[in-house]
């Protein structure tokens, strides 16, 4: 069972997401998981794949970051991801976000794509109640989330041919992770950014996506089944 829902945040204000109920076991014994937008907002694609995560037996919330307002180009996309404040996503929509979702689930995951990868380090970071996180192609400033400072277990999908996320970013971040004692399972796919969005043709790779939500599923179901 899919829908919207409400759900309030540390500050007392409420903000809505996308709830997909785990489709097998008890969902109140099913692991949830924190499902980050793209910059294209909470759209039909990310719907999508919330219902793919529930099916694979995940209570899944997407969290309405852009409160109702969905792109429908790149340059709308790149207004609303620069106006969004990242601290006020961090700390109140998706520390909510998994307060709600905790109350209905077991351990707790986080996974986002672009926008929602870079806050799912920041997540890792600064969001308590998370056991592991996953991201996908999306690297935050180390002035507000420190990778370093990641203590859970962390899964990255990047692409070789991101210009925005480089390889030499992701060096970087799984280097500063590696000298703090972390232990990142990081993956690099013969792909183009954004290669799991299967909304975006030229750029979806059907094989690189398969294979990087297989990972996904396998290494959520490790971390929070335990």
């Amino acid at each position: 069972m899919s829908q919207m829902i409400e759900f309030q945040r540390p500050d007392g204000k409420t903000s809505q997401a996308y709830l997909a109920q785990a489709q097998v076991g008890a969902p109140a014994k099913a692991p949830g998981l924190i499902l980050i937008q793209e910059w294209w907002g909470l759209n039909e694609h990310i719907k999508q794949v919330a219902d793919r995560f529930a099916a694979a037996g995940f209570n899944t919330l997407a969290p309405d970051l852009f409160h109702g307002r969905v792109a429908s180009d790149t340059d709308e996309a790149r207004h609303l991801m620069t106006g969004l404040d990242f601290a006020d996503a961090t700390f109140q929509d998706l520390q909510g976000a998994v307060q709600f979702l905790a109350a209905r689930s077991g351990k707790i995951g986080v996974l986002g794509f672009c926008m929602g990868g870079a806050l799912t380090v920041a997540a890792a970071v600064h969001v308590k109640g998370v056991s592991a996180a996953v991201c996908y192609y999306g690297i935050p400033p180390a002035e507000f989330a420190n990778p370093a400072q990641i203590k859970i277990p962390f899964q990255g999908h990047f692409a070789l041919y991101d210009d925005w996320c480089t390889p030499a970013a992701v060096k970087s971040l799984t280097d500063t992770m590696r000298q703090a004692g972390q232990h990142p399972v990081i993956y690099a796919y013969a792909a183009d950014h954004a290669f799991f969005n299967n909304g975006r043709p030229e750029v979806y790779n059907e094989t690189c996506a398969k294979q990087s939500f297989d990972r996904s599923t396998g290494f959520l179901r490790h971390e929070l089944d335990r």
